[in-house]
């Protein structure tokens, strides 16, 4: 059986529908699923895209945690289900609290639009699946530094070489909870799935969260 996965689309999303292609590269079943909504279709996972969610204004994610479907989706993953926040979506999860911390304005101040590498590192349900390796993935945000708040989690994406071009305490790129149930990130792993993108890293990731789904 595919993968069945859904995209939330809130007001300002504007890499959902590429999200949907490469999910679909990936292995997956995806549909999209509208902010508004209130529960969700049986699903294996739950993808927040990147954008400009409405709210950002104040604070990148802050209003956007409070949709509809936010309830539903911490009930799914909450229960087993896997959610993943990209970019905006990874600001969305920590502004409701799924993941620790916090992403702020880039150090400099300055819009970043480039390709990184990142690396896996700490023990994490998903070691085997994309551990291992680098992966060349595009970045394109205005806040993006993570700050931390509590403990963070052992599974941790990290900009490599330090220090990341953002600024993000101890170069994190992404964080992986603990059960291996909400991972966040910020490059852009949907814009390095098909050829005429250069490069196909992101492809390869996703099909590690893939292979990961499968074998739960």
């Amino acid at each position: 059986m595919r993968l069945r996965a859904g995209i939330v689309v809130f007001p300002g999303s504007n890499c959902d529908r590429d999200l949907y292609y490469a999910l679909e590269r990936a292995g997956f079943v995806p549909r999209f699923l509208w902010h508004g909504e209130s529960q969700l279709p049986p699903l294996e996972a739950v993808f927040l895209p990147g954008g400009f969610s409405y709210g950002d204004y104040l604070r990148a994610g802050a209003i956007a945690r409070f949709a509809p479907i936010m309830s539903a989706v911490e009930a799914f993953w909450r229960k087993g289900g896997f959610v993943m926040g990209i970019c905006n979506g990874f600001q969305i999860l920590t502004e409701a609290g799924w993941l620790p911390g916090a992403l702020r304005k880039n150090s400099g101040g300055r819009f970043l639009c480039t390709t990184v590498t990142i690396e896996l590192r700490g023990v994490s349900p998903l070691s085997d699946y994309i551990g291992g390796r680098a992966y060349r993935l595009p970045i394109a945000h205005g806040e993006g530094r993570y700050e931390p708040a509590g403990s963070l989690p052992p599974g941790r994406l990290h900009y490599v070489p330090a220090p990341a071009p953002n600024g993000s305490f101890a170069a994190i790129a992404g964080l992986i909870n603990a059960e291996g149930t909400v991972l966040g990130l910020m490059p852009h792993p949907e814009r390095a799935c098909d050829p005429y993108q250069g490069h196909l890293d992101g492809l390869d990731f996703l099909r590690g969260i893939a292979r990961y789904l499968a074998a739960r």
